[in-house]
């Protein structure tokens, strides 16, 4: 059953420590997301707005079919990012060039979900208004904001983040449980992850009380705090603490009071640093996002740190909470909080060294994105694809650098130029395009000359975008344009033997075959398609190169399925999904099972036909079109489900459509690459028990008893559910069915869920007294 799918929880990162408090927070928002649409929550940096809203949204997840999604925006300099930031987070993507904020309210018209917009106060009118127009498109969409104003739309609902409750000094009486106040709770947590054993006792409790009053009851400044409990003991603290405090009242009288203590709680970590971690603080605020040890090696350099100081001074603030270590696929990573970085910059521009540490960093990911591309084309492009994505951020922060920075734009534009395999493999073609005409306004970008690549890949931008408007508009095939923008350049066997460079210029020609071929196609010439795509063929294969072969492959199986040969057709697309690249991306398993949805109708095979038309339904409603299957969907796709219906008729091909909806990625893969000759003669409608004696259908396929059907099990489901009910671990049963472990994790979730079961002890009963009822007496079998 659909609504049986896991709600996806998206973009929050792991709770590295523990929530404390919040309870009356928690169900007023609650409350109110049920009487509003657009909820916001506000308060003084520090006060914990992002970690309330992170916990209410998985508390909530239940509620929104289509799942919550976090968009952080701390990192975020330019409103016009805005939309492309929420595409990003939802993984929105639409080759047709069209901006995200046309995009986004058509994506989001018939999804039910919670879209989480975090720091949005220096982002608060483009907020607002990408909000309103949500909002007035998505009636199952709901907003969920943090800021530090409100944004200051008519539906909006506001929610106050105060300071943490804290007893006024000296005013608890003795035994009073001092756990009770969530500020000193918090204390005492984050003091003892420092300082083992640590507990609030009657001796200390009225120096912890003073240090949380002191501090106003924000939760930033207490972890701040807190963590010096690693070195100093609590009347230390509470002394310290007490001398920074005279010093700010007499500096600043003029300041908020909840802004002068955590001014002076930053400012307090900030003198206890060694001077080289003082200026790294400085040094590493020019991060947007996460990074690694070498891209702050880099940039430290510009505050006078060496590389070998590097290491230990990070370490250094990472024990002292200035810096957060992250885990990402065995790299250590590191993040500063959106009020610590602003601190950080400001430091920074007293000593001076802004541009320079800036340009350092624009400096490094330029050369991190040249290497990556001369890298592309070849067998690494998952880990390539992972480090660009952790990267993304401050690729943008590096861009916003050079535009906004005299003398710089024609760097940028070289940045913009070997970006475009990271913005291609997205499809995120709309950003591209800001950055380049941003750029390129600019008097210095237009005076230096565009790298080869960037007009490579403007030329292929202009062809895609026209060819994708002209066929989704339904133009005749002898309206989509010609390649003519695209250079033929030489034949590729003459460049395979090159370096890394010609390996990039090899791409290019691929890709621009690709195109060729896909215009050809659309013009009613698919033969003349056919050499073209099978001379690049090969040369992805000698590469080890799969996301261009897998566009490849595509496409021959669409000029092969035009020119009437459907095996080979279904044998291409076929091998499209077998790559490891494919398997994992949406947007090119989509492309895969939408041709076999064609290439099944043409050959008699409604049934199958329905059934993947449901895998690409579900998948296209997560991930938007792709103009390489734009006339199929518009043209064959359409004449293809009519066909499959009226073969099926109304009742069946729903159930088959619906069968496919409920698969998950993996098992959509896997449906589509089981050749089940039985589907050819129609003779398998899922559901169906056609079971002879011994309990497997007339093919030999393990069948779905009544009871299994009924509860709406697919044949794979019964297998797993046998499984369970031998005993056997989930990664047992990956081994046994030859799966991937999180496709028998996603099995064994939906069992779950559709029985209405909390245990696998209760699907083994269950399967016991389901082959009871189907009088074979037995558990499922493997195939």
């Amino acid at each position: 059953m659909a609504g049986a799918r896991a709600r996806p929880i998206a973009g929050f990162p792991a709770e590295a420590t523990s929530f404390v408090g919040r309870r009356q927070e928690l169900a007023t928002a609650k409350r109110l997301l049920s009487e509003t649409r657009l909820l916001t929550l506000t308060g003084p940096s520090g006060v914990g707005k992002t970690r309330l809203a992170a916990r209410l949204a998985k508390q909530v997840a239940r509620a929104f079919p289509d799942g919550v999604w976090l968009v952080p925006l701390a990192g975020i300099q330019e409103s016009a990012l805005v939309p492309h930031a929420v595409a990003d987070a939802l993984a929105v993507h639409d080759d047709s060039g069209r901006p995200p904020e046309e995009i986004l309210p058509e994506y989001l018209h018939r999804r039910r979900l919670l879209l989480v917009l975090d720091n949005c106060e220096h982002l608060r009118n483009a907020c607002a208004y990408l909000a309103g127009s949500i909002l007035a498109a998505a009636e199952g969409v709901q907003v969920l904001a943090t800021s530090r104003h409100r944004l200051g739309l008519t539906e909006e609902h506001l929610l106050p983040v105060g300071p943490l409750a804290t007893p006024a000094p000296g005013t608890p009486p003795r035994g009073t449980a001092p756990l009770h106040f969530p500020a000193l709770q918090l204390f005492a947590d984050r003091a003892a992850a420092v300082a083992p054993g640590f507990e609030i006792t009657e001796e200390n409790q009225a120096a912890v009380i003073r240090v949380c009053h002191r501090l106003d009851g924000l939760p930033l400044a207490i972890e701040l705090a807190a963590v010096r409990m690693q070195a100093l003991g609590i009347d230390q603290l509470d002394e310290r603490l007490d001398d920074r405090y005279h010093l700010l009242t007499s500096g600043s009288p003029v300041a908020p009071p909840r802004h002068q203590t955590l001014r002076s709680a930053v400012d307090w970590s900030y003198d206890l640093c060694t001077s080289e971690e003082q200026r790294a603080w400085a040094g590493l605020s020019v991060f947007a996002g996460s990074f690694d040890l070498s891209a702050a090696e880099t940039v430290c350099d510009g505050v006078g740190l060496g590389r070998r100081e590097v290491l230990d001074t990070v370490t250094g603030l990472v024990e002292k909470s200035i810096l957060v270590k992250e885990e990402a696929g065995g790299t250590a990573r590191y993040r500063m909080l959106a009020l610590l970085r602003q601190y950080g910059l400001e430091r920074l521009t007293e000593l001076d060294r802004a541009a320079v540490v800036r340009r350092r960093h624009r400096d490094h990911f330029l050369h991190l994105v040249e290497t990556l591309e001369l890298q592309w084309f070849g067998p690494d492009q998952p880990a390539i694809v992972a480090r660009l994505r952790a990267e993304h951020d401050n690729l943008r922060a590096a861009l916003d650098f050079c535009l906004v920075t005299p003398g710089e734009s024609g760097l940028g534009r070289r940045l913009v130029a070997a970006l475009w395999f990271c913005w291609a493999e997205r499809g995120t073609w709309a950003e591209m395009r800001h950055w380049w005409q941003r750029l390129s306004s600019c008097e210095a970008g237009k005076a230096s000359g565009a790298p080869a690549q960037a007009v490579w890949v403007a030329g292929v931008i202009w062809v895609i975008l026209t060819r994708s408007a002209a066929v989704l508009a339904g133009a005749p095939s002898q309206q989509v344009v010609e390649p003519q923008e695209l250079p033929a350049g030489a034949p590729l066997p003459a460049l395979a033997a090159r370096d890394a460079r010609g390996e990039r210029e090899l791409c290019f020609h691929v890709l621009s075959r690709v195109e060729m071929a896909c215009t050809l196609i659309f013009r009613g010439r698919p033969e003349r398609a056919l050499s073209l795509c099978e001379e690049a063929l090969a040369v992805c294969e000698a590469y080890g190169e799969q996301w261009a072969r897998s566009y490849v492959l595509c496409t021959l199986a669409m000029a092969r399925g035009v020119l009437g040969d459907q095996d080979g057709a279904a044998r291409r697309a076929r091998q499209c999904l077998r790559l490891t690249y494919v398997a994992h991306e949406p947007h090119a398993v989509g492309r895969a099972l939408d041709l076999l949805a064609v290439i099944a109708v043409s050959r008699g095979e409604a049934e199958r036909a329905a059934v993947l038309q449901g895998a690409v339904h579900r998948i296209r409603h997560a991930v938007e079109h792709d103009p390489l299957t734009g006339a199929l969907r518009v043209g064959q796709g359409r004449v293809g489900e009519r066909q499959a219906r009226r073969t099926l008729g109304d009742r069946a091909y729903e159930r088959a459509h619906r069968h496919g909806q409920e698969l998950s990625l993996a098992e959509a893969v896997e449906y589509a690459l089981c050749e089940r000759p039985e589907a050819r003669r129609g003779r398998t409608v899922p559901g169906r028990n056609d079971a002879g004696p011994s309990g497997r259908s007339a093919t030999g396929r393990p069948t779905v008893p009544a009871a299994a059907a009924a509860a709406g099990l697919t044949r794979r489901e019964w297998e797993v559910a046998g499984l369970i009910a031998q005993g056997m671990t989930n990664r047992q049963i990956a081994e046994a069915l030859v799966i991937a472990r999180r496709t028998a994790e996603g099995h064994v979730e939906r069992i779950l869920a559709k029985l209405g079961f909390a245990s696998r002890s209760q699907v083994a009963a269950w399967i016991s007294e389901a082959g009871r009822a189907s009088g074979s007496g037995t558990r499922p079998e493997r195939p």
